[in-house]
This record gives C-alpha cells, sequence and structure tokens, in this order.
C-alpha cells in the first residue's frame, strides 16, 4: 500500500488550506489521514476542525457508494447504466415536449473547475439550454458585480492574503473569520503585532470583533449609510487623496454629492453607530499610509449589495487605496472555488474566461473551442433563486450537482415545494443531502481526496487537487457522469473524464478572457503553489486586467512562491491595478449610490430583525459537516441568539425553545441570551433543516444587479413556544 503522503487541499472554505494526505492501515478508520503542510502559504500548515476531519466523509458507512432510483416512491439501489438511462430519457423527453429551457442546471461553488467548466458546456452544448446558475450566486454576487462597475473586474482579492499584515489599517466589514475561516485569522494577529489596526462591523460581537482595535455594531442592513457616512466625514475633514482622484479614476463628483447628503447625524440616526466612532473610523482608516477594507457576505447578501459594495469601494478609491501597495478594497469569497466556479461558464450570463454569454466576440471565440456554431449557444438565463423558482412551472426537468438548496436557498419551504413539483430531478452528490433524498435518481460521485482537479481560491490563486486515494467500488467522478450523459444524449465527443485534458481545453477557452487561465499548467501548479490569474499563455503581463504580472507590490518578481517557471512563461498575477484598471481607460470608476432601506423593514407584527450566519464547526448547508461525529458533538443543532433585553420582553429562556416567525415561515430553536447582540436583531446559523431551518424565514428580495437575496436581513417576531 502507497504510504508517501500526497499533498493537496481541504475540501472546504475559499482559503483552499494546503495539506497533506497519507492513506492508513486496513481497518484504520478513514482510509486517510491529513497532516501539515507547511510549505503553503496561505495556511502555513494550520488548519481548522472540518479541514483535520475532513477524511471522515471519505467512508463508506458515511457517503454515498451506489446509485439510487424512485420506484414506488421510494429510493432504493440501482445500477449506474439504469440511472445514467433514466436521466438522459427524463432530459430528451422533456427537451422534446417543452423545449431545451424546460431542463435546468444547478451547480455549485465546491465543484472543481473541470467540473464548473464542463457543466456550463453541457448545459449549453448537450441540452441547449440556457437555465443553469449555482449556489455560488448566493456567495459574492455582490461583490462580483460591484468590482466589475469599479474596477472593471472581479477577483474576490486584488492581493495575495499576505499583503493582509503589512497594512497600516483593515476596515473588515461583515465577516466573522475566527469561525468562518480560522487559518485566516493569523493574518489579523500579525496585522496588530506590526502596528496596523483593526476595525470590525458586525451587528454581533463576535470572535473575529472581540480582536478589534474598533467594533461597530450597525443595524443589519445599514452597512451602505455607514459607508457613505464615512466618505462624508473623509470630504469633510479634508482626507480625499485629489491627485490620486485625479490620476486614476472618473466619476468622482457625482459619488462625492451622492455621499454628502449622508451627514453624520443622519448616519447615527440610521445605523446606531455613534458620531465620534464614524470619525474615530475615519482617523484610524486614513491616518496610516496603506490601508484596505475587505467585505464579506455581511454587507453583500441583500437587495443593495451591489450598491453597498459600491459605496466601500468610493471610500477606498477616494483615500487612494485601491492599485496601492498594502492597500485596496478585497471581499471574502465564502466557497472552496466560489471564485473559480463562477469564471468558467456554470453561471447564468457567463462563457469561461469570465466572457459574458451575451459578447459576440466571447460566443465565437468558445464556439471555436467547443467545435459548434456561435448561434447554437443560448443566451443569458435565470439567476439561482429564479431558476429555484420556476421549477414544476417553466422547468420541468433538474440537473443538479453539489448543491443543497432544501437548507440552503432563501425562503426554504417554498424552494422545497417547487423541488417536489418537478417531472424529473436528478442529483449528483457525496451524500444524501436533504435536497438528494427529493429526487428521482442518485448519483454518488467522488469527492476531493478520490480525484483530481483544480480551484481558484479567495487570492485568485489557481490550485492543484492531487488525487490520494481510489474512489470506492461503485462511485464516479461528475465529469464521468456528463461524459455519459452526453454520449447518450448524441453528443459523442468533447466530454472527456480525465480532468487535465479538461483543463487543457479551459485552458483554450479562457485564452484572452479576464480570467485567462491559458498560461497556467498542471507541472505549474504543483511546482509553483499556485499560480494568479490573470496569466495568459504568451508571457506578456498586464493586459486589460491592469496587473502588473509582478509578484511584489512593487513591481519585482522576487517573491515567486518556489518552483521554476517555464522559460517565457508569464508569472501570474498576484496584484492587480498596480499600474491601471480592467477599464477601457484603466481609471477606477466612482458609482453615485445612496442609503435605501431594507426590501422588509420591522414593523409593529415584525418588530425584530433576524440576521444569519455560520459556526465554525459547520459548514454551509451542513450536508457533510453534520455528518462529522466531532463537528457535530461541537455544534449539533441550531439556535436563536438573542439579547437580555429582548429575552426579558418575549419571555425567553436560556436552552428553551423559542420561536422566531417570518412572513414566509416559522423556525424553532433553542434560545441562546448574551450582550453580544444587539437588542432589536436576532441571530439563527443556517447549517440545519428542520424545524429549525434559518432559512425557512429569509427574504428572497433580489438585488436588482448582482440577483442576490436578501439573506442577511428580514422583519420577524420572537415568540415562546408552549
Amino acid at each position: 500500500m502507497q504510504t508517501t503522503a500526497t499533498p493537496t487541499h481541504c475540501p472546504y472554505c475559499a482559503l483552499q488550506c494546503g495539506m497533506n494526505l497519507t492513506p492508513t492501515p486496513d481497518g484504520a478508520g478513514s482510509p486517510v489521514e491529513v497532516t501539515e503542510r507547511p510549505d503553503f502559504p496561505v495556511n502555513r500548515g494550520a488548519l481548522c476542525g472540518k479541514g483535520r476531519t475532513a477524511p471522515a466523509l471519505l467512508s463508506p458507512g458515511v457517503r454515498l457508494t451506489s446509485p439510487l432510483i424512485r420506484r414506488a416512491g421510494v429510493l432504493e439501489p440501482a445500477g449506474w447504466d439504469e440511472a445514467l438511462d433514466r436521466i438522459a430519457e427524463e432530459l430528451s423527453r422533456t427537451r422534446t415536449e417543452h423545449g431545451p429551457d424546460a431542463c435546468g442546471v444547478f451547480g455549485g461553488g465546491g465543484l472543481t473547475n473541470e467540473k464548473a467548466y464542463t457543466l456550463g458546456k453541457f448545459a449549453r452544448v448537450v441540452l441547449g439550454t440556457s437555465q443553469i446558475d449555482y449556489n455560488g450566486r448566493f456567495c459574492m454576487s455582490s461583490a462580483a458585480a460591484g468590482g466589475i462597475k469599479a474596477f472593471g473586474l472581479d477577483r474576490g482579492l486584488p492581493f495575495p492574503l499576505e499583503d493582509i499584515p503589512k497594512s497600516g489599517c483593515v476596515v473588515l466589514v461583515g465577516s466573522n473569520l475566527a469561525e468562518t475561516m480560522p487559518p485566516a485569522l493569523r493574518y489579523l494577529t500579525e496585522l496588530k503585532e506590526n502596528g496596523g489596526t483593526l476595525v470590525v462591523i458586525d451587528p454581533r460581537r463576535t470572535r473575529t470583533a472581540e480582536q478589534a482595535d474598533l467594533h461597530l455594531a450597525p443595524r443589519p442592513g445599514t452597512d451602505l449609510a455607514l459607508a457613505l457616512g464615512l466618505l462624508h466625514l473623509v470630504v469633510a475633514e479634508g482626507r480625499t487623496d485629489e491627485a490620486y482622484i485625479q490620476e486614476r479614476t472618473s466619476g468622482w463628483e457625482e459619488a462625492r454629492a451622492a455621499a454628502m447628503a449622508h451627514w453624520p447625524e443622519y448616519v447615527e440616526r440610521i445605523t446606531g453607530v455613534s458620531v465620534p466612532q464614524l470619525r474615530e473610523t475615519v482617523r484610524m482608516f486614513c491616518e496610516p499610509e496603506s490601508a484596505m477594507v475587505l467585505t464579506a457576505r455581511g454587507p453583500e447578501q441583500h437587495s443593495k449589495g451591489t450598491d453597498t459594495v459600491g459605496a466601500w469601494i468610493n471610500l477606498c478609491l477616494a483615500t487612494g487605496r485601491p492599485g496601492r501597495p498594502f492597500s485596496g478594497y478585497g471581499c471574502l469569497t465564502g466557497q472552496g472555488n466560489g471564485q473559480g466556479g463562477r469564471e468558467h461558464g456554470q453561471k447564468a450570463d457567463q462563457l469561461p474566461g469570465y466572457r459574458k454569454l451575451d459578447d459576440p466576440a466571447a460566443r465565437r471565440h468558445v464556439a471555436g473551442v467547443w467545435g459548434v456554431d456561435p448561434d447554437s449557444l443560448p443566451g443569458p438565463g435565470r439567476s439561482a433563486y429564479e431558476l429555484l423558482d420556476a421549477m414544476g412551472t417553466d422547468i420541468r426537468a433538474l440537473l443538479l450537482m453539489a448543491s443543497n438548496p432544501v437548507v440552503s436557498a432563501p425562503r426554504a419551504a417554498h424552494i422545497e415545494e417547487r423541488l417536489k413539483s418537478l417531472d424529473f430531478l436528478a442529483v449528483a452528490d457525496v451524500v444524501l443531502s436533504e435536497t438528494a433524498e427529493l429526487a428521482d435518481v442518485v448519483l454518488p460521485v467522488t469527492q476531493w481526496a478520490e480525484e483530481g482537479g483544480t480551484t481558484t481560491n479567495l487570492e485568485g490563486r489557481v490550485l492543484l487537487r492531487k488525487q490520494a486515494i481510489a474512489p470506492p467500488e461503485g462511485v464516479h467522478s461528475d465529469l464521468h457522469v456528463m461524459h455519459e450523459l452526453a454520449d447518450r444524449l448524441g453528443v459523442e465527443k468533447g466530454f472527456p473524464t480525465d480532468p487535465e485534458e479538461v483543463f487543457e481545453e479551459l485552458r483554450r477557452a479562457s485564452a484572452g478572457g479576464p480570467a485567462d487561465y491559458s498560461g497556467i499548467t498542471y507541472r505549474r501548479l504543483a511546482e509553483e503553489n499556485g499560480v494568479f490569474w490573470p496569466c495568459p499563455a504568451d508571457g506578456s503581463a498586464g493586459g486589460s486586467t491592469g496587473g502588473s504580472g509582478s509578484g511584489s507590490a512593487d513591481g519585482s518578481a522576487e517573491d515567486r512562491e518556489g518552483g521554476v517557471q517555464e522559460p517565457g512563461a508569464h508569472p501570474g498575477t498576484p496584484r492587480l491595478f498596480l499600474d491601471r484598471f480592467a477599464t477601457p481607460d484603466g481609471r477606477a470608476r466612482f458609482v453615485a449610490v445612496n442609503h435605501r432601506p431594507l426590501a422588509e423593514e420591522p414593523d409593529e407584527e415584525y418588530p425584530v430583525l433576524l440576521t444569519t450566519g455560520r459556526v465554525v464547526s459547520q459548514y454551509q448547508s451542513g450536508a457533510q459537516t453534520r455528518r462529522v461525529d466531532e463537528l457535530n458533538a461541537a455544534a449539533p443543532s441550531s439556535f436563536v441568539e438573542l439579547h437580555p433585553r429582548l429575552a426579558e420582553r418575549v419571555g425567553a429562556v436560556e436552552g428553551e425553545p423559542l420561536a422566531v416567525v417570518s412572513r414566509r415561515g416559522r423556525a424553532v430553536a433553542p434560545a441562546r441570551i448574551t450582550t453580544s447582540i444587539r437588542p432589536d436583531t436576532v441571530f439563527m446559523p443556517f447549517h440545519w433543516p428542520g424545524e429549525g431551518r434559518a432559512n425557512t424565514l429569509t427574504n428572497p428580495a433580489l438585488d436588482p444587479t448582482s440577483r442576490m437575496p436578501e439573506f442577511k436581513a428580514c422583519a420577524v417576531r420572537v415568540e415562546r413556544v408552549g
């Protein structure tokens, strides 16, 4: 038996922490054990509990090992040929009877780049449907839209994580890194050790907020007003960088006028953040030579998320931060391949390389790689929630991979009913999730340690996952699934099962696009600990992305992280925008935005705000982590966090069941009473199904640009049970 350690990456969040996997002796529990990989620069060996226990999901008793087909209302084991034949027959029938757009495809931010690329190609070439999107729409689509408006390009972080401790000040908005990405907390610790300051903005005093030099606790849904109020003070106190604004931006006058309408006392009334705190934030942000704003789901998961991101970017631009060393705006991507997943075609409006589906030149290029007529490619389709909402009416059959919308979608009870109303549902997953339990056919697929492939982490660093062990008998990869289905549906070529072969095609398809991977190879990824995109094949730096192609902030290439580059190879682009932004004129664009209320404000019937989030021992919908004994013991169920004043008002008792009711439904979970949350707000984690399902309550109101639902704030009432 092989005993050599295989270097690979964690299957969970967008840090994609490096780890080594070593096979264990037969009968020793999990087939591999995790050991540290200190050579990988992102986590430097550190791992959270989820990463350490990830091999538990590889055990046959935990995961799916056989296809399942529903017979007489019950899912029963079946053979692969029967299962694939059934899926192909149902998809073919649906296309014939209702047209190609009656077939929907829904992907996940945990799919590798190769799988995401192939899924988008499968939808558009094999099924001919426009109806494809993925759960990454629920992750950072607002940040993506805001970044594209301002900079002409969306990459979660335009600089490596290693730049964070070198900054003079970090403003962290709506992120609880200590629980969502524990190994990343060291960057904030090092920031403070280096003399930098940390401002955390969150309605709750989280473990991350406890590390802050200044914690602001605004009312949920008011981050837009908060950012505008800070920009107002920057202008009023004469702290703008006029030379930078003149040389590197456009649209300042309109954005300035909008901000000046948000005077500090007005913002204090909206947000609950005092004027002295606003002034102190401005001082801490503006006095150092370098500073950055990092946002996460807190300000982004709103029906005004794109404008909110735009307001924070405006603050950075007005003070001359983006494109300068150890400064700028960045977004902390959540899902493991949330970045790469939307770059290569499983998003409703995109083609590989982050090309736009409605761009004729992009269609010609990608169609040429695929060997099809550009006119045969469908146009943009529905966004994630809109696609799920259309199930059972316009969409009659759905192929779903690596997602669990029964738990993760907003207005989840409604989405569960929509799934049940489909003529046909096929799910490919590692475990029998709550969504898979509703399927007509379930396919067991390989996971991270059993397959190769690439992911792109929150820095834009493309990484290579290596296969460490063989999958169990009867388990195949998602690439195998799409190859077999394409063959059954009449497309015999173009869907290889080897991930490296798929990646070679992805390189050609992405060439010349904003997310250009054409200069990246599996060999380079293995030797260089990943490569930052854009990385064109011709070795030229810069281009439309405004990157210098450098490995360091001063333009040199001295800090490449190991490996020997191919002669003439592009080094990758760790830091974007050093020379120019990715806009036609190379200038960043201010976007004038104004505060507006939540889609659903509290009233007499629903007087409290609900906000949602994660806990350290669970991940996303919990479909995998809830099956790991150690993690489940640490966080076994949902809860309702509320302030003592609110608890007294409603008669809540610590640990006893408490009902939270919105216009969409009712959830019940034990009360957790704490002064770490605002008195007008309750918090629920969203990892659990059943009566404690937080997303039963959440509001699907959509951002007009990003189509992000308003997960982070809705009006509720709280009442004792019984």
